[in-house]
């Protein structure tokens, strides 16, 4: 066990005695292991991301996720009537590989767009920050808090890779026909272990009925476990006080709830992810492993309503790709001349790559759930090429 480790285990430790009850929710518990301003995973360099780390997203297979996005948020801004600034907000940008893939496309292909963006980074990570402000030095951007940026102020796009499911979720479970929460507290060895008790807020019994979700009336079996992302409504609150007219894109691997919750899934979706490997054990190697869970893209939408955010459109990143265009970079790829040993493998990474995105058991069957507030009409229905028009 490292230092890091120990320390992270004696502050949690702490957290939990020092409550009246000797325990501390699930979500705090994961807010520690993940956020601890000192020893937590995304706090420190214990974050190991890409092909050989502990787990890989869709920019570090090539440039392709960028610069389809990026030609995505231009038709947003001449459907906006190409306004000045645009603001293009990246919330959790993971090592600035996205960030920096957009940057290039647009600074080649669409020069006055780039230069009409004011380019925006929201990261809660310093040491990803770090990462970030190395890696993207050349580049006309800016680094915020939240607390930062003005209410109603923000015209352009909001947007997230991959970032919901690293927020801390509650964990409940249904007990003898009551919902339960589920608690960490000390064992007799000082390790971690599991209790139940009431709810610790009302908001968890408030989730199921804004998702439609009823335990009772669908006969849940008896000790249904699975989880709730309360953050996850906080910070759609918070982007939608930010927006003044634009668009909010989240990607996420996720369900519709009535799939999130199905009796079938009857163990939540939890999963920590660990050099490459993953497994449902959250208290193993605390601080050295990302803990996630899968994003209820309905809960994202009744609360989207909720804060006057109108669902567009949802559809999968298969799908999505494909319509910016995807499938015309796989068929250039197949047009390739290459005659050589390296080139031809060369070829045959960018094309597995490419594949990949759009796999619908991997990457392509992700969630891209497109949002928007303080458009008019005319500007809700016109096209955008990742996704269907919504109806008058």
């Amino acid at each position: 066990m490292d230092d890091s480790n120990l320390g992270l285990r004696e502050a949690i430790a702490s957290q939990i005695t020092s409550h009246p009850e000797g325990r501390i929710t699930f979500a705090e518990f994961m807010n520690l292991a993940l956020y601890h301003p000192e020893y937590g995973y995304y706090s420190t360099n214990q974050v190991n991301i890409g092909s050989q780390g502990d787990f890989f997203t869709s920019p570090h297979l090539g440039a392709d996720f960028g610069e389809l996005l990026a030609a995505q948020f231009y038709q947003m801004w001449e459907v906006l009537g190409r306004p000045i600034p645009f603001n293009l907000v990246e919330m959790g940008a993971g090592q600035g590989i996205l960030a920096g893939d957009i940057l290039r496309y647009l600074h080649k292909h669409h020069f006055e767009f780039f230069s009409a963006l004011d380019y925006i980074i929201v990261e809660k990570s310093s040491a990803l920050r770090l990462e970030q402000q190395q890696r993207l030095s050349n580049f006309p951007l800016r680094w915020c808090e939240w607390e930062e940026i003005p209410a109603n102020s923000l015209v352009g796009c909001c947007f997230s890779n991959e970032l919901i499911d690293a927020f801390p979720v509650h964990q409940v479970i249904w007990e003898q026909g009551e919902l339960k929460e589920i608690y960490v507290t000390l064992g007799k060895e000082e390790e971690f272990v599991e209790v139940t008790g009431e709810a610790s807020t009302n908001r968890l019994v408030e989730y199921f009925d804004l998702v439609g979700i009823d335990f009772a009336k669908n006969a849940y079996p008896e000790g249904y476990r699975t989880e709730v992302n309360l953050l996850a409504l906080d910070w759609l609150s918070m982007i939608a006080d930010k927006i003044q007219r634009g668009y909010l894109l989240t990607i996420d691997y996720g369900y519709p709830a009535y799939r999130y919750y199905s009796l079938g899934r009857s163990q939540g979706t939890l999963q920590c992810y660990y050099r490459h490997s993953h497994h449902n054990d959250p208290y193993l190697n605390i601080g050295r492993q990302d803990i996630t869970a899968h994003v209820d893209f309905t809960g994202l939408e009744k609360w989207g309503e909720l804060c006057s955010l109108r669902r567009l459109d949802f559809t999968q990143q298969g799908l999505f790709l494909m319509a910016l265009g995807l499938g015309d970079r796989i068929s250039a790829i197949s047009d390739s001349n290459a005659e050589n040993y390296q080139d031809i493998q060369k070829v045959l990474q960018r094309r597995d790559s490419l594949h990949q995105m759009i796999n619908p058991m991997g990457l392509g069957g992700f969630g891209v759930l497109l949002q928007c507030r303080g458009l008019r009409d005319e500007e809700i229905t016109q096209p955008l090429q990742g996704f269907t028009v919504p109806k008058r």
